[in-house]
């Protein structure tokens, strides 16, 4: 699993050691908003928190491509992740994320989608995958509390 780095954030492949940083950004309802899972409750944090992240582990080792742990360079923090997912039961493949909603609006979450993409069609030639197996790419984000198609828009590659 690659690692890559933009002007400000180290997108890094996501362990099991980033369960301690990782649960309190997902625990924050805010972030957790147009999750298919909802927001976690607050007893299950931990535990959801590490499924995610092994789920991210395995669709890495099965698919090539993966959602990466984002990481603030000029703080080492983890703030978040990014990258590209299957949507479930399907063959459709989105551009995933969750931020710190400290780091909201300062344009990361386009910094990493671009990065994360450009990975998936110049390296993982989803573009080939699109064309014989799936026929969108998506992501959503939020907006005043509605959804919509924005950051394939920002990242000018769809």
């Amino acid at each position: 699993m690659p690692e890559i780095e933009t002007a400000r954030l180290l997108l890094r492949p996501c362990t099991p050691q980033d369960l301690d940083e990782l649960a309190p950004i997902l625990s924050n309802p805010a972030v957790m908003r147009y999750s298919s899972r909802g927001p976690i409750p607050k007893d299950q944090v931990k535990e959801v928190t590490q499924e995610i992240l092994k789920f991210f582990i395995t669709h890495w080792q099965k698919h090539g491509f993966g959602v990466w742990a984002v990481v603030e360079k000029a703080t080492a923090k983890l703030i978040g992740h990014c990258g590209l997912n299957f949507l479930p039961n399907s063959s459709e493949v989105e551009v995933l994320y969750r931020l710190d909603k400290a780091y909201w609006n300062q344009g990361i979450v386009t910094e990493a989608a671009k990065v994360s993409l450009r990975y998936g069609f110049e390296e993982v030639k989803l573009d080939h995958y699109r064309r014989h197996h799936c026929t969108r790419t998506y992501s959503f984000a939020s907006c005043n509390g509605e959804m919509r198609l924005e950051i394939p828009e920002k990242c000018s590659v769809l």
